[in-house]
């Protein structure tokens, strides 16, 4: 009888992490294991992700999404959407996978943070991420709730890294419109604030172009962000004691005392009146 061969796939979490943030329910190494059928899209329940350390393969999803992943790729799996994924005809594959779930998931999904419509994230290079996925889960000793605790919190650290990575790699010169564009929205200008049609008009691109692509991009139109961002920054002084509501009215731009504090309860929910006395007590 011919000697068993020993697998190389190494399984780094044996039992779940389970924290009050979420549970990191498996973790570990796969070498050529056989990928989903396109036919039979899987449905998995739980949030993975699948970091490819090797080889190149074929990912799509019932959303549409039809994409090439190779080495240094992210496929990020929903637990909602039916999905496939794996290596080319005999093409070997190498796979790092961490499936985990939690409320705080959701909203970075909520958030776009973690987006359907960018399932394949790109991060180099394969060794820097390797290490930072095995220092979370590989022969890790201790599983005491602490432990998971700290876990969560480095996987969740390690996500938005990542995230983050992506993010950069992604702004590149295709989008530095959407870098100026943010810019210019979220900052007082000289002669006052300028108006997302103005900004526009900077950035190269017709307003209707501009509102559709920012939207797509950000999650909220150009007129949504920037009063968002100038309500932030009413928030900061507010907290700090520099202002009164006219002197905040009148340095971001609005009309006047009311209509500022009009746009503060939209954005925060209350009266800037309400919210000085929660922040500072008076």
């Amino acid at each position: 009888m011919a000697p068993s061969i020993p697998s190389r796939n190494e399984s780094w979490l044996r039992n779940p992490l389970r924290s009050q943030f979420g549970d990191l329910l498996l973790a570990g190494r796969l070498y050529d294991k056989v990928g989903i059928d396109p036919q039979s899209m899987r449905i998995l329940g739980d949030y993975a992700l699948i970091y490819v350390l090797h080889g190149s393969g074929h990912y799509s999803d019932a959303r549409g999404h039809s994409q090439r992943f190779k080495t240094g790729d992210a496929i990020l799996v929903f637990p909602d959407i039916p999905h496939a994924y794996g290596p080319d005809v005999g093409e070997s594959w190498e796979q790092i996978y961490v499936i985990f779930n939690g409320p705080q998931f959701d909203l970075l999904r909520e958030r776009r943070i973690l987006s359907p419509g960018h399932p394949l994230w790109h991060l180099e290079p394969p060794d820097y991420w390797r290490r930072r996925l095995e220092d979370i889960f590989h022969n890790r000793p201790r599983r005491t709730p602490t432990a998971a605790l700290r876990a969560m919190g480095q996987w969740v650290h390690l996500l938005s890294d990542m995230a983050a990575s992506e993010a950069e790699a992604r702004s590149g010169p295709a989008n530095a419109w959407l870098e100026e564009s943010l810019h210019l929205l979220a900052e007082r200008a000289e002669r006052g604030w300028l108006s997302p049609q103005e900004v526009a008009q900077r950035v190269g691109l017709s307003y209707e172009n501009f509102r559709k692509r920012f939207a797509e991009s950000t999650g909220e139109s150009p007129g949504q962000f920037q009063k968002r961002r100038r309500i932030e920054q009413a928030c900061a002084a507010i907290y700090q004691g520099s202002h009164s509501f006219k002197e905040l009215a009148e340095e971001l731009g609005f009309c006047d005392a009311f209509h500022f504090s009009k746009a503060f309860r939209q954005v925060v929910g209350e009266t800037p009146s309400d919210f000085r006395k929660k922040v500072r007590g008076r």
